[in-house]
């Protein structure tokens, strides 16, 4: 597979921190104290160290992490699992993809896919070669890029569907479960999070038994970003720093966009998160 580039750029965090916020871009200027002509050019991608740091500082951002993010300096690597663990990136839209995940127990072949993405051909190609059973079909959220293949993946499967009770799914026969549902696959174990705020139910998936820990996250969380939301952006934030930051370090983080990361590399090189 093809390096998945990151899903954003330090534009784009700062136009989530900015909206998240609610600051208008003259307030803004106030604020920094730089132009508002400054501000166009680093919103048109110009790199002005000076200003882009200035403006981290008012949006509660890591100046670091984010003039590294404008630099380009960082992409992450995140550990290899050895067995039990595979990532499908499809596309959508003419320059957009999305991610969706397969996990599954060596022992009991059982299986669960984390979201769908737009195409789940190479999924049911995988299940098929591995010779597993999907028990579970878990969606972070109901966000179309996330579900598009629902609907094949589950009549293929006869997998069960589930989703948080605060962002039901339309399909027939879907389950929903509360925050800290525990669900099981042979030896791995599989905990619900709450991390709203980008969506009503967005769900953070804890994963233990596999070679690391590992979160599926959604668009909670993406390597040096987060899923923005122009409503809930202190929610987000704070169900992000309360519920995914607080996991074991060396957990991979599996975003819906975006490369896989580790939560250390994100404590680090994360402009909303970085301190």
């Amino acid at each position: 597979m093809a390096r998945i580039p990151l899903e954003d750029n330090f534009t784009d965090v700062i136009n989530k921190a900015q909206q998240g916020l609610k600051l208008s871009d003259e307030q803004l200027a106030e604020r920094a104290e730089v132009s508002l002509a400054d501000i166009a050019a680093v919103k048109a991608g110009q790199i002005l160290d000076a200003v882009i740091r200035r403006l981290a500082r008012h949006l509660r951002l890591s100046p670091d992490a984010l003039e590294a993010l404008a630099h380009k300096r960082f992409y992450p690597t995140a550990p290899v699992f050895s067995r039990g663990f595979m990532l499908f990136n499809t596309p959508f839209g003419e320059d957009l993809t999305v991610n969706s995940y397969l996990i599954w127990d060596s022992g009991t072949r059982l299986a669960a896919a984390f979201d769908t993405g737009t195409d789940c051909t190479a999924m049911l190609d995988t299940i098929d070669a591995e010779n597993l059973t999907l028990r579970y079909l878990f969606l972070t959220h109901t966000h179309d890029d996330h579900i598009a293949a629902l609907p094949e993946l589950a009549k293929a499967t006869g997998a069960e569907v589930w989703a948080s009770e605060r962002e039901p799914v339309d399909y027939p026969g879907a389950k929903t479960f509360k925050e800290n549902a525990h669900f099981h696959l042979g030896e791995l174990a599989i905990k619900t999070a709450f991390t709203w705020g980008h969506s009503p139910g967005q769900t953070t998936y804890f994963v233990t038994g596999l070679s690391w820990p590992l979160a599926i996250v959604g668009d909670a969380l993406f390597s040096c970003s987060m899923g923005g939301s122009s409503d809930h952006y202190a929610d987000q934030l704070r169900n992000n720093h309360d519920k995914i930051f607080t996991l074991p370090r060396n957990s991979v983080i599996a975003p819906g966009h975006g490369p896989l990361t580790t939560l250390a590399l994100e404590k680090k090189h994360n402009p909303f998160f970085a301190r």
